[in-house]
């Protein structure tokens, strides 16, 4: 296999429940992730090729997701509504061969009927393409996100400091301060956090990137807080990679915070900055894009 090769995400169901094995039974969809890339030794060439050119999305990440969405329909793993997939006691029965064998023989139902549902129609004009059925988790998770990711890119550096100002006060920090400039390396802000009796400087760095934010970005976020304080906060639009979330847990040196695109999005939706949620059957998730023209 060539060096920016991606195995297919029928090789990757395997790698998947094992894991979910190693994180306890359970995890959430960044730590999957997380953890199949490091126990396969996938390259830096490998986790840059993106699904198509310009997504967000790397092609590792969609075919796991493919094989998150496998290995869901044949009752070995499942998926909470809060996003954490856990594996089922008929997942952890199975070897990799039964794994294989069961998604093939699944699938070859799912086509049987999707044709037989085709030939009975009167027409076409209704039918779904049979690649837009199979709905994936990571593709429905990330309509939303997407949309969000995108609009938070157009930001001016300014803005994007000033929405991490206001939701590190929605989430309960006290006299929240833009400090510097962003792209200076430096620190951008700061705030107070109270637990109880104690309070405490939390410094943040905001990095409005689309690609992946690596180890020598933590440390450097790091030595601009030497001095300073302890506590740090590191806010993304992209991924971290697997050598700067190591980094940023190094024993000996202060532990600094993460908070991925992924995250973001998630604290967005639940502090409500720019996005509403409507409860009918399911959540619909919308971006309110006007909010972010105020920032």
């Amino acid at each position: 296999m060539g060096e920016t090769a991606i195995p297919s995400h029928f090789d990757l169901m395997w790698p998947t429940l094992q894991a979910l094995k190693r994180l306890g039974g359970s995890g959430r969809i960044e730590e999957i992730v997380e953890s199949v890339v490091e126990a396969e030794g996938f390259t830096e060439d490998q986790l840059a090729v993106r699904r198509r050119p310009g997504d967000r999305m790397t092609k590792i990440e969609y075919r796991l997701a493919w094989a998150r969405n496998h290995l869901k329909n044949i009752g070995a793993i499942k998926n909470s509504a809060r996003g954490v997939w856990a594996i089922t006691e008929l997942g952890r029965s199975l070897d990799e061969a039964e794994t294989l064998r069961r998604v093939k023989e699944w699938r070859a139902e799912y086509n049987r009927r999707y044709q037989e549902k085709r030939r009975r129609s009167e027409s076409d004009e209704d039918e779904i393409a049979q690649d837009e059925i199979a709905q994936v988790d990571a593709d429905e998770e990330r309509d939303w996100k997407d949309v969000l990711l995108d609009r938070l890119m157009k930001l001016t550096p300014d803005a994007f400091e000033r929405l991490a100002q206001r939701l590190l006060r929605e989430a309960g920090f006290r006299n929240v301060q833009v400090l510097g400039r962003s792209g200076d390396g430096g620190i951008d802000g700061v705030g107070v956090y109270r637990v109880s009796l104690v309070s405490f400087p939390v410094y943040f760095q905001c990095k409005r990137w689309a690609n992946q934010v690596g180890a020598s970005a933590v440390r450097d976020f790091r030595g601009a807080m030497s001095g300073r304080g302890e506590k740090g906060l590191l806010i993304t639009t992209a991924t971290f990679s697997p050598a700067a979330r190591e980094e940023a847990t190094r024993d000996g040196a202060p532990p600094v915070d993460l908070i991925s695109g992924e995250d973001l999005c998630d604290l967005l939706k639940e502090y409500e900055l720019g996005v509403t949620t409507t409860t009918r059957v399911i959540e619909e998730v919308q971006v309110v894009e006007d909010f972010f023209d105020d920032l």
